[in-house]
Parts: C-alpha cells; sequence; structure tokens
C-alpha cells in the first residue's frame, strides 16, 4: 500500500514463536500467559486464532506470538517499546505506558532497532538485556481481516490480519519513523483521522477507514478501554471484503452489507465473479431506498 497510512505491524516470524519466549514470560494464571485471555468456547472465533499451534510445531499460542509481533513490529516502524519490567502484570491496570525513555539511551535504542530490524530474534535479547517482557496483556483481541481473493488473481499477496487494541494513555508517546518501510507518522483522534481522508490529506485502505469509523463511536480513552476488555472475551469473525464490479466502477461489500454473498469465496478456488451492469451510484439509490422502505415499515404502529 505505497503511500497510505496505515497501522504499525508486519509479518509474523519464526522467532515471534520462539520457545525461548517462555523463560521470559510467566506460565502463573494469576501474573502471566494466563492474563492474555483467549475467547471462550462457544464463543466467535477466526481460523487465525483458532487454530491450536502446538500442532504445528509451537510451544506458544497464537494468542500470545501474535502480540509479541505486533509488539516488535511497532518498534521496529515506530520506535515505540511496549514493555513492561519484570514478568508482566499482576492485573490489568488500565491503559498502558510504553517503556520509559530513560531505561534505554537514545543511541542505544536505536542500534538495538536496528539490529531488530535485520533480526526478528534480537528482539528477545533485547527483553533480555532490559529485564522486561513485551506487554502483550496491553493488546486487547479487535478483529481479523483477510485480503480479498482478487488480490491473488492480480498476483498480489493475500494476508490473514490480526488487529489489536491498545490504549496507551491520554499523552502519546514519542515516536519515529524507521525511514524504510515507514516515511511518515501520524497521532490522531478517529474523527480527525476521517476528516483528513475526506480532504484528501492523507489515504488509507477500507479496513483502516472502517474501524476508525468503529472508533468514532467511544467519546472517551477509557470508555473505549473498558469496551475492549469486554469486546475481547466475544471473540471475532475473519471478514473478507468482496469485490462488485458494477458498469462503472466497483465496490467492496463487507459482512453485513445486503450484497454480501452467503457463503463467499474465501480461498478463489470456486472462481465466482461478482458483477453487474448497474452503475455504482444507481446500486447504492436501490440499497438506500430498500432500507428507508424497510425502517418504515418496522416503525409502523396502529392504535385501536
Amino acid at each position: 500500500m505505497p503511500s497510505a497510512h496505515v497501522f504499525p505491524g508486519g509479518l509474523v516470524e519464526p522467532a515471534d514463536f520462539s520457545a525461548d519466549w517462555l523463560g521470559l514470560l510467566p506460565a502463573s494464571p494469576q501474573c502471566g500467559l494466563g492474563l492474555v485471555r483467549p475467547a471462550p468456547a462457544g464463543s466467535s472465533r477466526a481460523p487465525l486464532f483458532a487454530t491450536e499451534r502446538e500442532r504445528l510445531g509451537s510451544p506458544l499460542p497464537g494468542e500470545v506470538a501474535f502480540r509479541i509481533c505486533a509488539i516488535r513490529e511497532t518498534f521496529e516502524e515506530a520506535g515505540i517499546l511496549l514493555l513492561v519490567p519484570g514478568r508482566g502484570p499482576a492485573a490489568d491496570s488500565g491503559p498502558a505506558s510504553p517503556l520509559p525513555a530513560e531505561r534505554l539511551p537514545p543511541t542505544e535504542l536505536s542500534e538495538w532497532r536496528r539490529r531488530v530490524q535485520e533480526d526478528a530474534g534480537c528482539f528477545l535479547q533485547l527483553c533480555r538485556h532490559l529485564g522486561c517482557v513485551p506487554n502483550i496483556w496491553a493488546l486487547h483481541e479487535w478483529s481479523n481481516w483477510l485480503t480479498p481473493v482478487d488480490r491473488a488473481g492480480a498476483g498480489g499477496r493475500r494476508y490473514d490480519t490480526a488487529f489489536y487494541l491498545c490504549c496507551l494513555g491520554e499523552r502519546p508517546p514519542h515516536a519515529s519513523q524507521d525511514e524504510q518501510e515507514v516515511t511518515d507518522i501520524l497521532w490522531s483522534s478517529p474523527p480527525e483521522a476521517i476528516e483528513r481522508l475526506k480532504s484528501q490529506e492523507i489515504w488509507f485502505p477500507p479496513p483502516q477507514f472502517y474501524e476508525f469509523c468503529r472508533l468514532c463511536n467511544f467519546s472517551s480513552l477509557c470508555e473505549l478501554h473498558k469496551f475492549s476488555l469486554d469486546r475481547a472475551l466475544e471473540g471475532c469473525e475473519r471478514w473478507m471484503p468482496v469485490m462488485l464490479t458494477a458498469s462503472d466502477g466497483y465496490i467492496q461489500l463487507l459482512p453485513g452489507d445486503e450484497l454480501y454473498p452467503e457463503d463467499p469465496d474465501y480461498t478463489g478456488e470456486k472462481k465466482i465473479i461478482m458483477s453487474t451492469d448497474k452503475k455504482v451510484e444507481d446500486l447504492m439509490k436501490e440499497v438506500l431506498l430498500r432500507k428507508t422502505l424497510a425502517e418504515k415499515h418496522g416503525s409502523l404502529s396502529i392504535r385501536d
């Protein structure tokens, strides 16, 4: 996504699943891995989260390794170290804080950042050096996005991506771009981000736009933090946009949209192509009309 504004993150590396993390992260349910609460049985689980990693030879569950990856990538791309001293918190203590700058001089921080960018395994070495662990407890499962099938047809990669929410307090920490993958960094409230998009000051892909719109439903960080704690226990389903080709453009459909297929083609093996001779504007008008009629019908009442 060249020139797009996206959330920090990246590809999972084998080092994120390393058994060596077990020597740093405590296994006690009261103060360790048990605080990374997977969604209860019977809740909606995307395959990305539901896969039993032990069967794949990994000693770490996905709930832990994916969070380690997210924290490592955030350090690589934005220079923010989301670590906690010792072996982790004993309980949820509200919005998290990055590692204080005084724990690591700027020159040493830059050197470690370079090393981690070159070798993901150095992130574990950094944690050992600082006597800290990745604050996996501060990341709450938020959503799962799967790249549309048409991206593969065009020769592009597809990504099965876990989105985590992390509340960092009222004052955003200092961040800096890596001048490799990242060329600019912007702290912005969700409403501000939407306005910047509308004014064409910035651009971000559909998943980011959708998530910013969701975050606009919360008036405070504390409200969002509380919701994210409860929300994470519900689990989340896999979301894959589906492209509908109209006569004059494209529409990206999401689960819940009227035209979204009941049985989406997740792999592309079915070779399903959704298209119509209608124009995008006409399709939008039809959907809006049906929605308006449904709302009016639903609100109709009589009095005897």
